[in-house]
């Protein structure tokens, strides 16, 4: 039962009256309503809308105003027109003898003359010229098509009478002179005439000229057939429609004008004839086989060349118009096209270059998506540098554009939004207010929803407060929560925005091949590494793994085939859990056939083929040897080169830091390993037999005396014992914490940091979307007033950093304002599986003061301070303790000197980082720029001949078409910058791998799944150099910790002739890995 809500205005006397009746009137009011009283005549019935009663207004309605009346008129006036123009042609083509032309039923007059005249040549009808004028003035018209033309005739012009009078405004002139008005009345009333007077039957009436009657017809059609079908039709193809019906209505009023008034002449042309005497003459050829004789047909041809000269060039500078706005507004996306093809639709503010190009290169390096169209949809219109880009072919038949709002729903048809595979909403860099670009943001992604709720988003925000708005989208990637989750991981695991970026980036590993340096070799050819899914059962590198732990089948996948298994996604998970991945979730976890397997590799497994070495036995069909484990628990293995070590370093992600030296440690395992082969293959390379086993029995004989005993084996199924010794094995020797609190006395602990530390998820979070993470916490809130590290309050009287007498050195992030996103930052610096005791201080160097409620989510968070200063004051920086920092993180300013080249963004953040470095040369920087392009300016030293040589090397790499070319730079290589748009990719990807930012936010430390590890680094010294080689670094890690390394930072030497700057000390290796949970 449907529920109305009855709105009136009374006043109180009413009411009250109403209430004072006695209740049988009240129930009977209620019943009967208003027939409870009889009809007193009062009643007056009232009709709306009387002015369109008239008989005008209806006519109107019908012939003007209804769409789609009035477009069936337009329809049936053109149909006539172009029948009139056949009926012509049928009369000149049945009147064959012109010379003996008369009005109807009169008898001819003597035309010996003009019969005699025809006996003369050319030249000799020249020197006296006769004119027949009967043949101008009467032609032969039977009487059947007299009668079909006269009652066109009379349709025609009932219908122009009666459009002149609905269109009547009070200036009856304007109508009657009006050129199609009386080329209508030219073409109809004698036809009329001819019925008072049958003589006139024969009377020539140029019908020809409603050629131009329905040219204006057609263009009346099109704009009723806009409104009607509610369609627009492009603008640029009617242009040229009506251009071509110019030229042919010029074309063929010259042809029956100048076809007629030769009637008169020497020489009679018929309509082939003609047309081909008006194309040549049009043309300015002029061969002169056909020329007019008379001076009728010769002022003819002249007159039209003059109408000629006139109507085209207005219609050309229409369509020259039309053209240019059409190139301003892009094109348009058919409906065909949408229905057979597949195609991506890009919204944004403005269409950047790099941006474009990157979504691009990153899109179409998937194989399956090559045969996708991108359709940009921007409502600015395209600068030099992207114009150029969409005229190269390989773009130019993939990309259109469109100019035009997502929040038109017209501009969204037009791009064929409804159809589309998937909508990319991304956000525009160039402002200065990014919540501004947010809120567009927001109001496209709402647009698209309700003009095509279907339609799968990928959503690019800044701040991670407006995620809430777009919780809808399938996909959102909020820059803010990746970038400072990136950086904060950047401190504890030096390298990881290079692993990160590297893995976001489509590459075939071919980058730096050319190159005489091993590890550039080495490091572009692990570059291709990228992470990918497959089920187990359908896998060979994982299928043989059944019913065996994760971390068996991790170590044995890496040794085997070169991959490694990082991740999975259980097919079956206890109760209340969500569906997600785990990474590295350890020995307990045994593989299932129904499991995802997330692995790191060159290439996805269905692209691998599978090489089986030469000096194998087994035959093909058989399975290939693996290693197996005696009784003993010794190593064995049935094939010498089934592990080696090309095999073992395969797949690891290496980054470089130039600016330190390797150790002797690192320059000997380096030696040991050997150069890799230089290779653009892109198949599982199995090693040449002259390279030697290192865990052969003769190698172990020779090395037994030269380092420790060998690596326990990985077993297929962890037990408690097994545990035990992994927990007394392991590299870091860090003692397990407690769950419980932990307020031990630390000395070093500032006055108002006596609070108990707790393990648990954060109270106060800044912003409303925040995903609960297990971290360690203050068992009270700390005092704002102690939040600030250089300001002296009741419960602290430090007034810098070096009074505090911290234990671990600190780190400190220096940003323009306090952002929401700097909450993700502190979390992966406070996550529940780091030690106490490793907690470094996080001094947030702010240039604004921060509001309450930004304090009050990092009050609860054990060493996080922040003070008002900024990098580019040295005083500042002593005070946040830049002599103690470990790290100092440089966040990009959001407002930017330089507004007019947009290249120039970064500069203030490179001068003052440059700055900081002269003053502060061993202090480790990490620093975020909005180009990376920009990323050659960080260290810059002028005379520094290894940076040029990497110049060189960036722009050849450039040339040959990697859209990665900076991976050489040394700072970037080395983790010391980073920009933010580097994980735009992730978005892109995320097309072709759904799990892809799930994935990343896991590694970063962003979310927490129950059962999943998290990233860490360890430092590989001299002691641990008898390892030797990566693959055993993976065995002995999953033997004793269950840890997973997916990625190791190593230091190079420059010789003195490279560089020409002293090198720093040397430092340790780190191993960046996955442990347990």
């Amino acid at each position: 039962m449907e529920e109305a809500t009855i709105f009136e205005v009374v006043d109180r006397e009413s009411v009250q009256a109403r209430m004072a009746l006695p209740p049988r009137y009240r129930f009977r009011d209620l019943l009967l309503g208003d027939f409870a009283f009889n009809d007193d005549g009062e009643r007056v019935r009232v009709e709306y809308y009387v002015n369109e009663n008239t008989f005008k207004e209806r006519l109107q309605l019908y012939f003007i105003k209804n769409q789609r009346s009035s477009l069936r008129i337009r329809i049936a006036n053109l149909l006539f027109k172009l029948l009139t123009c056949i009926l012509y042609i049928f009369r000149v083509v049945s009147d064959l003898d012109p010379t003996f032309a008369t009005c109807y039923g009169c008898k001819v007059s003597n035309k010996t003359e003009f019969l005699d005249s025809a006996k003369l040549t050319e030249e000799e009808f020249q020197e006296n010229p006769i004119i027949n004028w009967d043949a101008i003035l009467w032609v032969n018209r039977s009487t059947e098509l007299w009668a079909v033309q006269l009652v066109l005739a009379l349709v025609s012009l009932t219908e122009a009478l009666l459009i002149a009078y609905l269109g009547y405004k009070g200036n009856i002139w304007q109508q009657i002179l009006s050129f199609h008005f009386i080329l209508e009345l030219v073409t109809t009333i004698p036809f009329t005439i001819t019925i008072l007077w049958p003589p006139f039957r024969n009377l020539f009436i140029p019908v020809f000229l409603n050629c131009w009657l329905a040219k204006r017809s057609l263009e009346n059609m099109f704009n009723d057939l806009h409104r009607a079908m509610q369609k627009s039709q492009s603008a640029l193809s009617q242009q040229l429609t009506i251009l071509s019906a110019t030229l042919l209505c010029l074309v063929f009023t010259s042809v029956c004008g100048i076809q007629h008034f030769q009637r008169a002449g020497h020489r009679h042309l018929n309509l082939f004839q003609s047309t081909y005497y008006v194309v040549v003459t049009f043309s300015t050829v002029g061969y002169g086989d056909f020329v007019p004789d008379i001076w009728p047909s010769q002022l003819y041809m002249v007159i039209m060349i003059c109408v000629a000269l006139i109507v085209l060039p207005t219609q050309f500078e229409q369509l020259a118009f039309t053209w240019m706005e059409r190139q301003k507004l892009g094109g348009s996306y058919s409906s065909h096209r949408a229905q057979s093809e597949k195609h991506v639709v890009v919204c944004s503010t403005t269409l950047h270059a790099d941006t474009i190009m990157d979504f691009l290169n990153e899109f179409y390096a998937h194989p399956l998506l090559q045969d996708y169209y991108v359709v940009l949809l921007s409502p600015m219109e395209l600068d030099t540098t992207m114009r150029m880009i969409l005229q190269v072919p390989i773009w130019a038949q993939r990309v259109i554009y469109i100019q035009g709002s997502c929040l038109k729903d017209g501009d969204l048809a037009r791009a064929r939004m409804a159809e589309a595979e998937a909508c990319f909403i991304l956000a525009a860099r160039n402002y200065a207010d990014k919540t501004a670009a947010d809120e567009h943001t927001i109001l496209r992604s709402w647009a698209v929803k309700d003009f095509a709720p279907n339609i799968p988003q990928y959503v690019q925000i800044f701040r991670p407060e407006n995620k809430l708005h777009v919780k809808f989208a399938e996909h959102v990637v909020c820059e803010d929560e990746f970038k400072y989750a990136l950086l904060a991981n950047n401190c504890t695991c030096p390298g990881a925005s290079t692993l990160v970026t590297l893995l976001l980036h489509t590459s075939r590993g071919q980058e730096g091949q050319q190159s005489a340096e091993e590890w550039h070799r080495l490091y572009g050819k692990c570059s291709g590494n990228e992470i990918y899914h497959i089920v187990l059962g359908d896998s060979r590198f994982f299928g043989e793994y059944e019913g065996k732990s994760f971390t068996y089948a991790s170590f044995h996948s890496h040794r085997k085939y070169g991959v490694a298994l990082v991740g999975v996604r259980p097919a079956e998970l206890p109760e209340f859990y969500e569906e997600t991945i785990l990474l590295n979730p350890g020995p307990r976890h045994i593989m299932k056939k129904d499991d995802t397997c997330y692995y790191m590799s060159i290439t996805k497994e269905e692209n691998s083929a599978f090489v089986v070495n030469q000096n194998q036995t087994q035959s093909p069909d058989q399975p290939p040897k693996e290693t197996t484990y005696a009784e003993s628990g010794l190593l064995t293995t049935s094939n010498a080169n089934t592990i080696t070590v090309s095999d073992s370093k395969q797949n690891l992600k290496e980054a470089l830091a130039g600016t330190t030296p390797a150790t002797p440690a690192s320059v000997t395992t380096q030696s040991s390993l050997g150069p890799p082969a230089i290779t653009t293959a892109n198949h599982l390379e199995i090693p040449s037999n002259n390279n030697p086993n290192l865990l052969s029995p003769d190698v172990l004989n020779q090395r037994r005396g030269s380092r420790r005993p060998s690596i326990l084996p990985v077993p297929d199924m962890f037990t408690s014992s097994s545990f035990s010794i992994s927990g007394e094995d392991g590299i870091d020797g860090e003692d397990n914490e407690s769950d419980d609190e932990l307020d031990d006395d630390v000395p070093w602990r500032a006055p108002s940091e006596k609070i108990a530390i707790v393990k648990g998820f954060p109270p106060v979070s800044p912003f409303i979307g925040v995903s609960p993470t297990l971290c360690f916490l203050l068992k009270e809130k700390k005092p704002l007033c102690c939040l600030q590290l250089a300001q002296v309050c009741e419960h602290c009287s430090y007034r810098n950093a070096k009074e505090y007498q911290w234990q671990n050195k600190t780190i400190i992030l220096a940003a323009d304002y306090a952002s929401n996103g700097i909450y993700n930052f502190i979390i992966p610096l406070r996550a529940h599986f780091r030690s106490k005791t490793s907690l470094n201080p996080i001094i947030l160097l702010l240039e604004r003061r921060p509001d309450i409620a930004f304090l009050d989510a990092i009050s609860y968070f054990p060493l996080v301070y922040w003070m008002l200063g900024s990098i580019d004051c040295l005083d500042d920086l002593l005070r946040a303790g830049i002599t103690l920092a470990e790290n100092v993180v440089v966040v990009n300013k959001e407002l930017s000197n330089s507004a007019e080249e947009d290249t120039l963004a970064d500069c203030n953040t490179i001068v003052a980082v440059q700055t900081m470095f002269k003053f502060f040369p061993s202090i480790r920087s990490i620093t975020e720029l909005s180009q990376s392009s920009n990323m050659r300016f960080m260290q810059f030293r002028a005379h520094d001949k290894y940076a040029l040589h990497l110049s060189k090397m960036e722009k050849r790499e450039k040339e040959r078409g990697s859209h990665i070319s900076y991976m050489f730079r040394l700072p970037f290589a080395a983790g010391n910058v980073f920009s933010a748009s580097m994980l735009d990719t992730l978005l892109y990807q995320a097309f072709v791998k759904d799990y892809v930012i799930t994935f990343v936010r896991l590694l970063l430390g962003i979310d927490q799944a129950p059962g999943s590890g998290f990233l860490t680094s360890m430092k590989i010294t001299k002691d641990d150099m008898w390892i030797r080689t990566y693959g055993r670094l993976y065995q002995k890690l999953c033997s004793t910790t269950c840890e997973i390394p997916i990625g190791i930072y190593r230091t190079q030497e420059t010789s003195a002739s490279e560089a020409s700057h002293v090198t720093p000390p040397e430092e340790p290796l780190p191993v960046i890995g996955v442990p347990v949970p």
